[in-house]
């Protein structure tokens, strides 16, 4: 369907001083004249993110937190001096759009560097504008490993952990509760969908899938495809879905009284929009539903990542449903403004590619991040969750992945300091 004329969202936020940093000199720098976007005491980056059209009503939420985080740090004058101008363009979640809007960042708005542009169709559109134009093109909001390939793409890097590990990380979690089962997949027609599904045959076998069908953002009728899981014996579906098109696969099953286990990719897992689109039903259909996740979950109570994050959506992001795309949002913020602190007190863009390559970030995940110059993923692995009683929690499971075989990650997630803020 035709999406709607995308449209600019500009936040402006003031992010946290560093302890001990020195005040910047009123007057311009030539580093800072030399360098797009940035002054003497501000940064301006830019993102692209689907605040209309089919995806919005999931991942609209994600940007609001991350400028929501950059609105609490900027109490204490800003990362190395300097505030952050974070503009947010909405793209429909439609290539074309993305293109258009990713353009006027760039040219128009000047900005430094991208962050977590939304999707991997539409921002696999611009990966060769941005690379082309030296445009560091931090965390894409996606698990596609299209972004890493620092070879073809070296100021390209992942955030989440890629669909292949997810898949991998899926796979070990089914081989060992459910045993025995027909396991099936219901994907994405992309690499969401290709990539989730190579995850799993690693860990399963070439032949570890039952049955495999997929599904097209443009179509929100999936009857056939469920009626067809359903027909093949399917006893263990995992979903490689946006979260609306998780929902509606859930839905349809039920109406077709067709209630297997579901085991789904975290990027269409979060339970407080699932419940929004399943309703009165959501607790009856999502108990004992499965997905994994890198990051902590929103309804982890005695996490101190939670309760900042928690705090900070109160404050500053008018008290939004905290759900998992907030929690994302804010750890995206987090990880930029680490790296921006890395890369000194007079970043350039080639400084803040290495920064993120240096392997120095820690993030605020349950597992390690990936970055180094010959690897440009993020997050190396996943926990799992399980609904129960109508609370998504993380169970004692992590894996990271380790060539074509996942391992057990037993240390400590990384540890709030410095109240949130990098230092």
């Amino acid at each position: 369907m035709t999406q709607p004329h995308a449209r600019a969202t500009t936040v402006s936020a003031i992010a946290l001083a560093v302890a001990g940093a020195l005040v910047l000199s009123s007057c311009s720098t030539p580093q800072a004249e030399a360098q797009p976007g940035l002054t003497d005491d501000s940064i301006k980056i830019g993102t692209h993110q689907p605040l209309t059209g089919p995806a919005a009503a999931s991942y609209a939420p994600i940007s609001a937190a991350t400028a929501a985080y950059f609105d609490y740090v900027n109490a204490e004058g800003g990362i190395n001096g300097r505030t952050i101008d974070y503009i947010v363009k909405d793209d429909g979640y439609n290539p074309a759009n993305t293109q258009t809007v990713v353009r006027e960042l760039v040219l128009e708005d000047e900005v430094f560097a991208i962050l977590g542009g939304l999707g991997t169709p539409t921002h696999s559109s611009v990966l060769d504008f941005l690379n082309d134009n030296g445009v560091p093109d931090l965390f894409v909001s996606s698990g596609s490993s299209a972004w890493n390939q620092p070879e073809k793409y070296p100021g390209t890097f992942g955030f989440q952990a890629d669909y292949v590990t997810e898949g991998m990380v899926l796979g070990q979690y089914i081989s060992e509760e459910f045993d025995g089962k027909k396991v099936c997949l219901f994907g994405q027609d992309d690499e969401f969908g290709t990539d989730m599904q190579a995850g799993l045959e690693k860990v399963l076998g070439a032949d570890g899938l039952a049955e495999v069908q997929t599904y097209s953002v443009s179509n929100q009728d999936v009857a056939a495809q469920i009626v067809a899981l359903q027909s093949a014996g399917c006893e263990v579906n995992v979903l490689a879905t946006i979260t609306g098109f998780t929902a509606l696969a859930i839905g349809t099953a039920a109406q077709l009284k067709y209630f297997p286990q579901w085991v789904s990719s975290s990027s269409g897992a979060d339970y407080g929009p699932l419940s929004g689109y399943l309703g009165e039903a959501a607790p009856l259909l999502l108990e004992g539903f499965v997905s994994d996740n890198y990051l902590p979950s929103a309804t982890e109570d005695d996490n101190k990542w939670i309760e900042l994050f928690k705090q900070v959506n109160d404050e500053y992001n008018d008290g939004a449903d905290f759900t998992g795309s907030v929690v994302y949002g804010m750890a995206m913020g987090y990880l930029f403004a680490e790296a921006l602190l890395a890369a000194g007190e007079q970043p350039t863009r080639e400084g803040l590619i290495a920064a993120v390559q240096s392997g120095e970030l820690k993030g605020s995940g349950l597992v390690p991040l990936g970055f180094s110059e010959d690897n440009h993923s993020g997050y190396l692995g996943a926990g799992i969750t399980v609904v129960h009683d109508g609370v998504q929690a993380a169970i004692d499971k992590r894996w990271v992945r380790d060539g074509d075989k996942v391992v057990v990650y037993d240390k400590p997630p990384v540890e709030l300091l410095s109240g949130g803020i990098p230092s």
